[in-house]
């Protein structure tokens, strides 16, 4: 217990000198009852400890990409629990949709990729399910989880190759260099 209240304290002193320009002197009341209804309904956590850890912290680098904090929790506990799922890092599967469509779940892309993680509509079809909705959050967390994680098999976990697979550039590294530089310098949660 004693360790855990350490971490928590680190994590909290490391985030407010992360973003201490953007935290005011008190904490908004409404944005402590947001987060402490959002840890409620986080299920893909161990315990309620692990959930306030990550999404405080996640919740903080993420602000300046979704500005909204309901819709902001919300989407955390979505990424965590489609992550965890499909036997994935959530805070790697927050780099790709940083690189893919920078938390914009409307983003469409010049090949027809649509959502937050840039899934392709013909998986749809090959799924029998041409009637799901690849702009619903959950739904395109889902798909992008799995997608990804069926490639990092395919791939014996090399990340690089199964990014690129993911992105459709399998041969260049400019992708996977994206992904894997923001998850390092930006996202990255050390286990």
């Amino acid at each position: 217990m004693v360790a855990r209240m350490l971490t928590l304290w680190l994590l909290l002193g490391l985030t407010a000198s992360y973003t201490q320009a953007n935290i005011p002197d008190e904490v908004d009341p409404q944005l402590r009852q947001r987060l402490m209804q959002a840890v409620s309904m986080a299920d893909s956590f161990e315990d309620r400890f692990d959930a306030e850890v990550w999404l405080l912290d996640m919740s903080t680098r993420m602000a300046r990409f979704v500005p909204d904090e309901t819709e902001r929790l919300r989407l955390l506990r979505l990424v965590h629990r489609e992550a965890r799922l499909a036997g994935l890092k959530p805070d790697l599967v927050l780099a790709v949709i940083h690189v893919e469509s920078l938390f914009d779940r409307y983003a469409l892309s010049r090949a027809g990729a649509q959502g937050i993680m840039q899934v392709m509509p013909f998986w749809k079809n090959e799924l029998g399910r041409p009637d799901d909705n690849l702009i619903d959050l959950a739904t395109n967390l889902r798909y992008g989880c799995t997608i990804l994680k069926h490639y990092m098999d395919r791939e014996n976990g090399n990340l690089r190759r199964a990014l690129a697979r993911y992105n459709g550039s399998l041969g260049s590294q400019r992708y996977p260099d994206r992904v894997i530089d923001y998850w390092h310098s930006y996202w990255f949660v050390n286990e």
